[in-house]
């Protein structure tokens, strides 16, 4: 049976509808939550997250930094989220960002790759911007360990445009190439921001998933990323955060509403 990340994806997606939640436990919303901006506050607001979405959600992306910021403690309420998601058959794509070269990309591959670490996850976030080239280890890690990595090519925030957009390409042929011929998908996806008002590259021979946040706070609706990338919406994943987060109560509710809206957009016929 194939156990590489692009099939296990594949796979969730399939069952789960294509949506991607997830935890960020900034203070804003631990406030919002009412609960203390402390280890133990982010503790009880990850916990609350992995029980209400880890198993209508095809995959959750806890944002590192936040549990980053508490040091030891909050490494630690890291390790034990990466485990109950991946227990509740969720797949964990950790949003770390890292990018480097040789040895210390290797250890970030060791530390969020590798089958035997505490903070392994099923997929990562990477920064390209040391060269395509220097992702080719953690990309090997990623293979080896039937994990996958995202690598950002067009993000959402607006000042990124000036500085990706010519850059964007290679980053886009670099991951076809490190696709090909994987099936359904490649180990390596790509970031592409849901907030974009049109897509200017082309997706057509990628090969793997597209990783697309987002949606909700930020201003992209279901509609809007059916739209922009038609061309390859089986394998989109489209991101919700803090639309989902900002009410405790409705957790639940919200992720199931905006699954169900991006199954009847990404699968209803393009409109031409």
């Amino acid at each position: 049976m194939d156990d590489s990340f692009g099939a296990r994806l594949r796979a969730r997606m399939d069952e789960r509808g294509p949506l991607c939640v997830g935890i960020d436990p900034s203070p804003a919303l631990l406030q919002a939550w009412e609960l203390d901006d402390s280890p133990a506050g982010l503790e009880r607001f990850s916990r609350s997250v992995v029980d209400a979405v880890a198993d209508v959600a095809a995959a959750v992306k806890p944002q590192s930094a936040f549990f980053e910021r508490w040091g030891s403690r909050g490494i630690a309420v890291l390790e034990r989220t990466i485990a109950d998601l991946r227990d509740a058959g969720a797949l964990v794509i950790l949003d770390v960002k890292r990018g480097d070269i040789d040895s210390t990309m290797a250890a970030y591959a060791e530390a969020y790759l590798d089958r035997g670490s505490p903070l392994a996850a099923d997929a990562v976030t990477l920064s390209p911007y040391l060269g395509f080239g220097s992702l080719e280890g953690a990309i090997a890690s990623a293979v080896a360990n039937d994990a996958g990595v995202f690598v950002l090519a067009r993000t959402s925030n607006p000042e990124a445009a000036p500085l990706q957009r010519p850059v964007a390409g290679q980053v886009l042929a670099g991951a076809a190439a490190a696709n090909a011929g994987h099936s359904p998908f490649g180990p390596v996806g790509v970031v592409m921001g849901a907030t974009l008002p049109l897509l200017e590259e082309s997706l057509d021979d990628l090969n793997g998933p597209v990783l697309a946040p987002g949606l909700g706070v930020q201003g992209a609706s279901p509609a809007d990323v059916a739209r922009v990338f038609a061309s390859v919406r089986h394998a989109l994943l489209p991101s919700v955060s803090r639309a989902v987060l900002a009410d405790p109560g409705r957790l639940r509710e919200r992720t199931l509403a905006y699954r169900e809206e991006c199954v009847a957009h990404l699968t209803a016929a393009p409109v031409v």
